[in-house]
């Protein structure tokens, strides 16, 4: 079915009070929430490769009002997110409907995902000095000694203005309260932050929580591989729990907390 006519059912039928996709402002893809009040404002519904974490859209506006029925235009990675925010109850899985969206359309398959994407350019100094944006991390570890490693994320994390980019960008990050603007964890008003606890900080906070859409490494003007940091500390979170965040609504491992439990240890490679 065609995606403005799809969405616009899901208006007029009141299964939804917003849909929430992109339209084009001044030559700009934007987010929208289109309402049944201004059905044909779907005309202008804008499908491409941009990207914003509409999902984060949503909690916002179910914090404000969590009757409310919401529509998004849902890529693999927001199929992701939403499963998580249901298993964090930052979303009622009741009260949202999806129209998914082919996430990388090719010429190879029209249904093509993240794999179909064009790899990023990696400069030579920064395959020199750094990390390469399309190393997996388990070819990280297998080609560096830890202290080489270590001098490559510190080379990386030394271009970060704390911008917070990273995480205001992530569709699940959903905190009240951030420990990055926590005065006792990373110092106000000190640019750049200490090296390299602000992202360890992170990095720790994504463990069981990242679900690889890439958000934050697309945003960061520093060039950071960030995509790379949360997929070791998620291998890590695979090896001992056997969890992938936002595959499933199932609920994560940490949502222990507060419970009396008993837990294996599994080896683990550092």
């Amino acid at each position: 079915m065609d995606m403005v006519k799809a969405a616009k059912e899901l208006l007029l039928q009141d299964r939804v009070d917003i849909f929430l996709g992109y339209r084009k402002l001044d030559g700009h893809q934007i987010p929208h929430g289109f309402t049944k009040a201004h059905v044909d404002d779907l005309d202008q519904l804008e499908i491409s490769l941009n990207r914003y974490p509409l999902e984060k859209i949503a909690c916002d506006l179910a914090q404000k009002d969590p009757t409310l029925k919401i529509g998004i235009l849902a890529r693999d990675c927001s199929q992701r997110a939403l499963n998580l925010l249901y298993t964090w109850d930052q979303l009622n899985p009741e009260n949202i409907e999806t129209l998914t969206v082919n996430c990388c359309p090719s010429s190879l398959s029209t249904h093509g995902d993240c794999s179909y994407l064009k790899p990023k350019t990696t400069g030579e100094y920064k395959k020199a000095h750094g990390i390469d944006y399309n190393d997996s991390p388990k070819d990280f570890m297998a080609e560096h000694d830890s202290q080489d490693r270590l001098s490559r994320w510190m080379y990386e994390f030394q271009k970060c203005i704390k911008c917070y980019g990273c995480r205001n960008i992530c569709p699940v990050c959903f905190c009240k309260e951030c420990s990055l603007e926590h005065p006792n964890l990373v110092e106000p008003g000190v640019l750049p932050p200490e090296v390299p606890i602000f992202h360890l900080i992170r990095a720790t906070h994504m463990a069981g929580r990242c679900i690889d859409c890439g958000l934050c490494e697309d945003a960061c003007p520093a060039h950071i591989p960030l995509r790379m940091l949360y997929r070791e500390v998620n291998d890590a979170v695979f090896d001992i729990f056997g969890y992938v965040p936002g595959d499933h609504i199932e609920k994560s491992p940490f949502s222990i907390i507060g419970k009396t439990v008993e837990l294996t240890p599994a080896p683990m490679d550092v």
